[in-house]
């Protein structure tokens, strides 16, 4: 059944989750800071590069995660239970990075254990994101009119497969690390060539319809 009272209550509650994990991140740096004794902020810096940069990419990641919720809530107008559900899962992910963030910048990111909960995280919540699509495309009800038909599940899916894999390489080939997420580089190409067939196809059915 598909509910419409209360759904910016679910998209501001999303949010305010979201906001809350990418302040979390900085905690640590700036804990680390109240401990910067006579080094330089030059020295505390390059002490700390490698926490930075977990910093900036968790950050990077979680506000991709967000630009992917927003662009799919944007299309709908209403919920379901089961989409409550895979939502809230989907926040569940985005609350826990910040622990595995801590973990890389506190042991060796070529720890394939730490490695794979860092992107067995995000993995979590691709698919999940994955089920929310999956929900909204087979309840055209929860659509608004002027984007129904428009939300597809290719979006979702080249990303998740993705993910999986540099899952399954962060844990079986040594010392690789976090350099298994660049295989996601080509997945905005790759969905964008099959957003662009499926898009042809749909025209063509319709042209011959």
């Amino acid at each position: 059944m598909v509910i419409n009272r209360g759904y910016d209550r679910l998209v501001n509650l999303s949010d305010a989750v979201i906001a809350i994990a990418v302040t979390l991140l900085i905690l640590p740096l700036v804990d680390a800071a109240g401990d910067i004794g006579e080094r330089s902020a030059a020295q505390f810096l390059a002490d700390n590069a490698e926490q930075l940069f977990l910093f900036v990419l968790s950050f990077v990641v979680i506000a991709n995660f967000w630009l992917i919720h927003h662009r799919l809530y944007r299309a709908i107008d209403g919920y379901t239970i089961p989409l409550v559900w895979a939502n809230f899962l989907w926040l569940l992910t985005i609350v826990f990075l910040p622990f595995p963030t801590e973990l890389l910048g506190q042991s060796s990111n070529s720890d394939p254990v730490v490695a794979a909960l860092y992107i067995g995280t995000m993995a979590v919540n691709t698919y999940s994101g994955f089920v929310q699509q999956l929900i909204i495309v087979r309840t055209p009800e929860l659509q608004l009119e002027d984007t129904r038909g428009s939300v597809r599940l290719m979006p979702a899916l080249v990303p998740s497969a993705l993910m999986t894999l540099a899952l399954v390489l962060a844990l079986l080939v040594p010392g690789l690390g976090l350099w298994a997420l660049l295989v996601l580089v080509p997945s905005g190409l790759i969905t964008r060539v099959l957003a662009r067939r499926g898009a042809a196809s749909a025209r063509g059915g319709g042209s011959g319809g």
